[in-house]
């Protein structure tokens, strides 16, 4: 069922009580459904990710997308942004998990709100999704080619994005990860360390690996699109939403 929905930008309580650029979209046809927490990616808080929020309004799910760069380039471009992100480091952990923390309370202050909140991230946002499960009382993970949640980047990568897979221990719920495998980062290689860390952690893991498809296979405006594993990933993306936050 594709239900109507709206969709706009506001303005939420982030990290250190800082109040910053969202974007939110809701379905306005149900009376109680689950949430999502959008992180996007590396490239930024853009239309493209924008579209994916949308797209979890019209399949029932309340959706917001915090803008991690706000602070550094309010009302930039997105391409501006993220290279003002870039050189600045990136965004922090401490400051990504606290402005994932007000789109949680955000969302479930909607009166439509089951109370039930997910998190869904891309690329450097894969990661981040990751960390804000191991830290935030999250009903679902899901992670998307998340670069370095198995191994720390190179010595010559421009951002700093430590490895996060030491704290599985600490999630609150359970983690699809959906992944390319002719991806670098994170290669096969690398998920199957967080394979067996999860394990370790007795933690519930449900791994999709597909072929003939790298990282970004999700970016319908980018080379590295792949419709079959695109189409299959939102299948099992929104099969695992039914089972956890619905």
């Amino acid at each position: 069922m594709t239900h109507d929905l709206v969709a706009e930008t506001i303005t939420i309580t982030g990290h250190d009580g800082d109040e910053i650029e969202a974007y939110r979209a809701m379905p306005t046809d149900a009376p109680r459904v689950g949430s999502i927490v959008v992180i996007h990616h590396l490239p930024g808080y853009d239309e493209a990710t924008k579209e994916i929020t949308r797209k979890f309004a019209a399949n029932g799910i309340a959706a917001v997308m915090p803008n991690l760069y706000h602070r550094l380039a309010p009302g930039a471009d997105p391409d501006d942004a993220a290279a003002t992100a870039r050189a600045a480091g990136g965004v922090s952990d401490d400051q990504l998990v606290g402005d994932v923390r007000g789109a949680m309370e955000h969302l479930t202050s909607l009166p439509i709100s089951n109370g039930k909140v997910a998190v869904i991230g891309y690329c450097s946002g894969g990661r981040q999704s990751f960390l804000a499960g191991c830290r935030l009382p999250l009903d679902a993970v899901i992670d998307c080619y998340g670069a370095f949640v198995a191994i720390d980047p190179p010595s010559d990568f421009p951002i700093t994005l430590p490895k996060v897979i030491d704290e599985a221990p600490h999630l609150s719920g359970p983690v699809l990860g959906l992944f390319g495998a002719e991806d670098q980062y994170p290669s096969p290689e690398q998920t199957a360390i967080m394979v067996d860390a999860m394990a370790a952690a007795n933690k519930t893991f449900e791994p999709h690996t597909y072929d003939n498809a790298g990282h970004a296979f999700f970016a319908v405006n980018r080379t590295a699109y792949r419709v079959e594993a695109a189409n299959d990933g939102w299948e099992r993306i929104f099969d695992f939403l039914g089972r956890t936050i619905s």
